[in-house]
C-alpha cells in the first residue's frame, strides 16, 4: 500500500480537523505556546500541560486571549498532576516524539482519561523498515534529541499507542514533503482508551 504524499498546508488542515474533534474537558500535553487554540472547538474546557517555563508563560498569555481560565500545568506527560478519570480527551501534537518515557506517558494519559476517552495525536514517526529514510532517522536522532527539544525522529508511536491499549478509530499514515532528506513519515491518530 502506498502511503499518501502531502504538503505542509494539507498537513495543517488535517491537524486542525483532528484537534477540532475533541469535546468536553480536554488535556493538551506539551501544549507549547498555544498553536492549537484556533483548532479547538470553542466549547471545550481546556487544560494545558507544558514543562518548558518560557513556553508555558507564552501559553498562559495565549490561553487567556482564547478565554481559557485554567493556568497551564508545570509538569511532564510522565507525571500528570490530575486525578484519575478526570478528562474526556487528551491531545498531543509533536509531543510523543520528545517525551522521555513514552510508555509511562501513555500510562498516565490512560489514567487521567475517563473510560473510553478520546486521544488525538499528531507526530512524525519512524519510516518503514529497510528504507533509507529510516537509516537517516537512526543517525540523526542522537542530534535531534539534543538540539530539538528531545525529539526522537525514530519513534514508533503507533506501536506504542497500541501497546498502551488505545484503539485507533481514524489512523492515517502520511508522508509530508521535505528537503533535503525526502518526505517525513507522519501519523495522525484519533482513538479511544479502553472501557466506556
Amino acid at each position: 500500500m502506498t502511503i499518501p504524499l502531502i504538503d505542509d498546508d494539507q498537513l495543517d488542515e488535517l491537524e486542525r480537523e483532528f484537534v477540532g474533534r475533541v469535546r468536553g474537558r480536554v488535556l493538551e500535553i506539551g501544549a507549547g505556546d498555544g498553536e492549537n487554540f484556533g483548532a479547538f472547538d470553542p466549547g471545550i474546557e481546556w487544560i494545558g500541560l507544558e514543562p518548558d517555563a518560557k513556553r508555558r508563560a507564552e501559553l498562559a498569555t495565549r490561553a487567556r486571549e482564547w478565554r481559557h481560565a485554567a493556568e497551564p500545568l508545570d509538569a511532564v506527560a510522565e507525571s500528570i498532576p490530575l486525578p484519575d478519570a478526570s478528562v474526556d480527551a487528551v491531545v498531543g501534537t509533536y509531543v510523543l516524539c520528545s517525551v522521555t518515557d513514552p510508555a509511562a506517558a501513555l500510562a498516565e494519559i490512560r489514567r487521567v482519561l475517563v473510560p473510553g476517552g478520546r486521544v488525538v495525536f499528531v507526530d512524525h514517526v519512524v519510516a518503514p523498515p529497510g528504507t533509507l529514510k529510516r537509516a537517516v532517522q537512526r543517525v540523526a536522532t542522537p542530534f535531534s534529541k539534543r538540539f530539538c527539544h528531545g525529539c526522537h525522529w525514530d519513534r514508533d508511536t503507533e506501536r506504542a499507542l497500541v501497546e498502551a491499549g488505545f484503539a485507533g478509530g481514524d489512523v492515517r499514515r502520511l508522508r509530508v514533503r521535505s528537503a533535503p532528506f525526502g518526505p517525513v513519515p507522519m501519523l495522525l491518530f484519533d482513538g479511544r482508551a479502553p472501557g466506556g
